[in-house]
């Protein structure tokens, strides 16, 4: 079966954008046709955030991973998604190996099916925008983007609770994230949750819009467990790609530049569309959101009964957004990967920090 690999074919799946965002991970998984147990390490990456799409964009050009991975014939290939929730149906198929993923699809994969969280690729905050100064006292009836099942999502939600109200008091529009700030501008919504750059487009573009909810947020390289048993040195390369990527760009703003301007190129050429982003903005972004982030990809300890991604796990579960037998066990097997470790242990194998990206 003929393989799609890299960016090829992706401009067929440009009528996929126009579907509800409900149905797109269907449309993905015919579209992508991923067959199971593939030779290839298929990878989801989303370009049109970040600072996933830097370090999708770093993957995908990391000569040293595609060289080690053809050595133990398993091809690199990735594949774009808008969202990270469009991966989970072809990750809990065995249809793709890994993808970069936000906090909340991370717990709905989890709750499906067994998963090793590599590492860290984002630390910050999504944000709710509106065109209104104090809108979240006035949430009540009014018109909210959102993408469904995202870390954006469970911002929502958050800010949602915060005043007292639910979903069902107020109108939710399902919105790919590139199309939110373009929609707040021309009145079609009152306010939308995202994460970057959509909130920073549109504050950058309509002087009305404002940040009126922060909600943490973070995102993970995430591995099936499936294929940590099965190929447990593609994956440990892999994870040395991750740590790569992170080390690169710490070296100097040249290497951060040259990432975004990567993965603006895979945004254009996955959307259609021209970056809405400046370099600079983009450069902010990535600074704040993983590179100065301490220790990234380390994921920080749990200290006492404060563990990664248990406050949201607890709270999804109280709104009823998980299975009734969902249990935290499963995620938090999920965190006791050890590939970091093994990787910083054996530089000279998996060389975590000799740098060799395709221009």
């Amino acid at each position: 079966m003929t393989r799609l690999r890299d960016w090829s074919g992706l401009l067929l799946l440009l009528w996929l954008f126009c579907t509800s965002p409900a149905a797109a991970g269907e449309e993905y998984f015919a579209r992508y046709a991923l067959p199971r147990n593939a030779a290839s390490v298929d990878i989801g990456v989303q370009p049109l955030g970040f600072p996933a799409a830097m370090i999708g964009a770093l993957l995908q050009r990391d000569r040293i991973l595609k060289r080690r991975l053809e050595e133990l014939g398993q091809p690199l290939a990735t594949f774009a998604f808008r969202r990270g929730s469009d991966m989970l149906d072809l990750l809990a198929d065995d249809r793709l190996e890994a993808g970069l993923l936000g906090d909340l699809p991370t717990i709905l994969l989890a709750a499906r099916t067994d998963v090793a969280i590599a590492g860290l690729t984002k630390r910050s905050a999504t944000a709710l925008v509106a065109r209104q100064e104090g809108l979240l006292a006035n949430l009540q009836g009014k018109r909210l983007a959102y993408v469904p099942d995202s870390s954006a999502h469970y911002t929502l939600l958050q800010a949602l609770a915060s005043v007292g109200l639910s979903e069902q008091d107020v109108t939710l529009v399902p919105l790919a994230i590139d199309e939110m700030p373009a929609a707040l501008a021309q009145g079609r919504i009152d306010g939308f949750a995202a994460w970057e750059p959509a909130p920073t487009i549109a504050l950058a573009s309509l002087p009305q819009a404002r940040i009126v909810f922060r909600g943490p947020s973070s995102d993970y390289l995430v591995l099936t467990r499936r294929f940590v048993k099965r190929h447990p040195e593609a994956a440990r390369h892999l994870v040395a790609a991750l740590i790569r990527a992170l080390e690169w760009m710490r070296q100097n703003r040249k290497n951060i530049e040259s990432a975004v301007r990567w993965a603006m190129h895979d945004g254009s050429a996955f959307s259609g569309q021209a970056p809405a982003l400046t370099l600079a903005q983009a450069v902010t972004i990535a600074r704040r959101e993983i590179i100065e982030v301490p220790a990234a990809p380390a994921i920080p300890a749990a200290i006492g009964d404060r563990q990664p991604l248990l406050g949201e796990f607890n709270f999804l579960q109280r709104l009823g957004k998980l299975p009734a037998n969902t249990s935290w066990e499963r995620l938090a097997m999920a965190f006791a990967y050890d590939g970091l470790q093994q990787v910083s242990a054996a530089p000279a194998r998996y060389r975590p920090y000799v740098f060799d990206y395709e221009p």
